[in-house]
């Protein structure tokens, strides 16, 4: 009896596992188009800490760009788009490239440019300037929907950006010729 019992739940857990096999294939091999999406929005460090934190505006324009690599580290697909009134942005990328399938965890998504005339500064909040991979899992699996939703990158004004090491600013300069 526990010999049948036994024998009954390996042949339901085996149907449970070929039909579930199944049913992810159907929806993952239908995939051709991989959607990213995330936001562009303008932090300004003059506004009061409240302000600062939760008071990023959107940025309409502001660019953003996707470069996808092979296994042998060669750029294989770039494409950028812009940010709408919102600030958000949204990528459709083919799935194959060449004939070949792309390996979203080898694509880099970052900041490329704002129209904004101050709010104009990349930084690397949510890796901004340096990129940030696609997650290993989408955050959107549904029927032939496969969507990565990335953090929200920002800008910043000129006056809030920290300077590179070793540059200089002439208001700062002490030179002979001064008053003081």
């Amino acid at each position: 009896m526990a010999r049948k019992v036994l024998m009954m739940l390996i042949a339901a857990s085996l149907l449970m596992g070929c039909s579930f096999n199944e049913a992810v294939g159907t929806v993952v091999a239908g995939v051709q188009v991989i959607h990213l999406g995330g936001k562009v929005m303008c932090q300004d460090c003059t506004k009061s800490y409240g302000e600062w934190t939760h008071g990023s505006q959107p940025i309409k324009g502001g660019k953003v760009s996707v470069t996808c690599k092979d296994d042998r580290s060669r750029i294989i697909y770039y494409a950028s788009d812009e940010s709408d009134e919102e600030g958000n942005f949204n990528m459709a990328v083919n799935k194959y490239i060449n004939g070949k399938e792309l390996q979203p965890k080898s694509c880099l998504v970052r900041l490329v440019s704002s129209p904004h005339l101050t709010c104009n500064i990349p930084t690397n909040f949510a890796g901004g300037i340096t990129g940030v991979n696609l997650p290993v899992r989408p955050t959107v699996l549904y029927r032939d929907l496969v969507q990565y939703q990335l953090g929200t990158f920002f800008y910043t004004t000129p006056r809030c950006a920290k300077p590179a090491a070793g540059e200089t600013h002439d208001s700062f300069d002490c030179d002979a010729n001064n008053n003081y």
